[in-house]
């Protein structure tokens, strides 16, 4: 696979800022999207939106960051250091939905902006522990997801947020429709647990076209934090000015990789790991 290039030492890297919540864990939210910037030579910034209480088997609580300090440290960080791309993860409440959508849109973040954003819908841990309150979907329809330049839900994401059960490509093809009605500019499929083949596609559209990602479905339990990875990577590879295409195929290609390289971690499901990367020339 092509990879994204390191950056010399001493020189500034690009980069990409994740607005998400934490994992104690560590295989998920803004650690796993810390770990694969870094491993995409890409420097991560941070605006922590929320703090969980969760380990590989759940999640058992979280804390709320206040909204005007989660809008603050995103404001913060573009004023000062500037960042090619952005993603979302688990927001938590309406109250910062609305502030994210309203601080990105003021500092140039978002489709139609200078700066990509890449949305990853979390509305529950896999699994099944809620990370957003119920009442806040209608806000992930109307003010998170039109400002997406992608949108990356996962299976269960899309049934909450379409009301579309995704069952075979029909039906894959219906809901990526959906996302991209709600107003993102592409929208994703993901077919990694759609297990009715030995394939795992994800579907790309942007409102005419469709286009296909497949790789070998890798079995394997331990795969905790894959769509932080995924984003993340896509990101990564929209702040290098890749084109989305191109950044949504590298994006499959690196989780997949990523999935190869899982690993046992505590009773539950263990994560995705990038740092294969660290045993490539």
């Amino acid at each position: 696979m092509k990879l994204l290039p390191l950056t010399p030492d001493g020189q500034t890297p690009v980069r990409v800022l994740t607005i998400a919540g934490t994992d104690s864990g560590g295989g998920a939210g803004i650690q796993a999207d810390s770990r694969t910037m870094a491993l995409c030579g890409v420097h991560a910034c941070v605006a922590v939106a929320a703090v969980t209480v969760q380990n590989s088997v759940g999640v058992s609580g979280f804390h709320e960051i206040p909204p005007e300090t989660v809008a603050a440290q995103v404001r913060c960080v573009v004023d000062d250091i500037g960042v090619g791309a952005a993603k979302t993860g688990m927001l938590a409440s309406t109250a910062i939905i609305e502030a994210v959508a309203a601080v990105c849109t003021e500092v140039g973040i978002g489709r139609d902006l200078p700066v990509p954003l890449v949305v990853d819908p979390v509305c529950a841990s896999m699994h099944g522990d809620p990370l957003l309150h119920a009442e806040a979907l209608d806000a992930v329809r109307n003010t998170l997801i039109p400002i997406a330049t992608v949108v990356t839900p996962n299976l269960d994401e899309i049934r909450l947020i379409t009301g579309i059960e995704v069952e075979d490509d029909a039906t894959a093809r219906r809901a990526a429709e959906a996302l991209h009605a709600l107003g993102a500019q592409w929208s994703i499929v993901k077919g990694g647990h759609l297990r009715t083949s030995a394939s795992s596609t994800d579907l790309l559209f942007d409102g005419d076209t469709f286009l296909e990602f497949s790789s070998p479905r890798i079995d394997t339990g331990n795969d905790h934090g894959g769509g932080d990875t995924l984003a993340a990577a896509i990101a990564s590879a929209l702040a290098h000015g890749w084109s989305v295409p191109d950044a949504v195929a590298f994006g499959k290609e690196w989780v997949t990789k990523c999935l190869e390289a899982s690993y046992d971690l505590g009773a539950g499901h263990g994560p995705v790991s990038p740092l294969w990367r660290l045993r490539r020339s």
